[in-house]
């Protein structure tokens, strides 16, 4: 009876409910903490562990206690106390219910961002690999480009060397038509015979077929070397 005049007097159901009056304002300071970290930051939004775990366990307790004070209303024998604690008691639990959604949210954000880093992080990753394959692929064109230049410097040289080496046999060709045609005009001076005219003039085809010869020699090995050094 003594329990049931101090219920119905309200002195521990009034204890209770203002303990969770108490955790209401705590968690919704914590609440509202959080979402001005989350908005303040630059860097898309600061997570605070140890609020948020605070928060978390101040609405657990809340709803712990509504759950005590339903438990006690319905044992009050007053109808009009009562209904006034009822209402009091679903007050408190649909404000601690409503804490708990926008915590949730907020820990669903959360999470969201921290997956988004994460993406982030490992396509940075997965990019800066692939940049150094691509500077890779370029350092290696680039000592192809700088072998091929090579090789043209070396075959132009070449070539300018096969080609001085034409101009010579040109000039010493044209030297020896010179002495030819002067040998051609003593040995006519002196009459030697047509079997020596003759043997003369076998001898000038032959130089002609060895000048051709070692011309074309010249640029088959000129080819060859050009096909080396590609």
């Amino acid at each position: 009876m003594a329990m049931a005049m101090a219920v119905e007097g309200g002195g521990t159901l009034s204890e209770i409910y203002q303990s969770a009056k108490k955790l209401l304002l705590r968690a919704r300071d914590g609440v509202e903490k959080l979402e001005r970290l989350e908005s303040s930051t630059s860097t898309g939004g600061y997570d605070s562990p140890e609020l948020s775990f605070a928060v978390k366990k101040d609405i657990s307790q809340i709803q712990s206690l509504c759950v005590e004070m339903d438990r006690l209303w319905r044992s009050i024998a007053a109808k009009s106390q009562r209904d006034l604690w009822k209402r009091k008691v679903e007050q408190v639990a649909e404000e601690a219910e409503s804490l708990k959604e926008s915590l949730d949210k907020y820990f669903l954000r959360n999470q969201r961002r921290i997956n988004e880093a994460r993406e982030r992080a490992e396509l940075l990753g997965r990019a800066n690999g692939e940049s150094s394959h691509i500077l890779r692929i370029f350092d290696e064109e680039a000592q192809a480009m700088q072998s091929v230049r090579n090789s043209s410097r070396m075959l132009q040289e070449s070539f300018a060397t096969g080609t001085a080496i034409l101009a010579k046999y040109a000039e010493q060709r044209e030297h020896l038509k010179k002495a030819q045609r002067k040998a051609l005009d003593v040995l006519n001076t002196v009459g030697l015979s047509n079997s020596v005219l003759r043997l003369i003039e076998r001898r000038n085809r032959v130089d002609t077929w060895i000048k051709y010869v070692g011309m074309v020699s010249t640029v088959v090995i000129l080819y060859f070397f050009w096909r080396w050094t590609r």
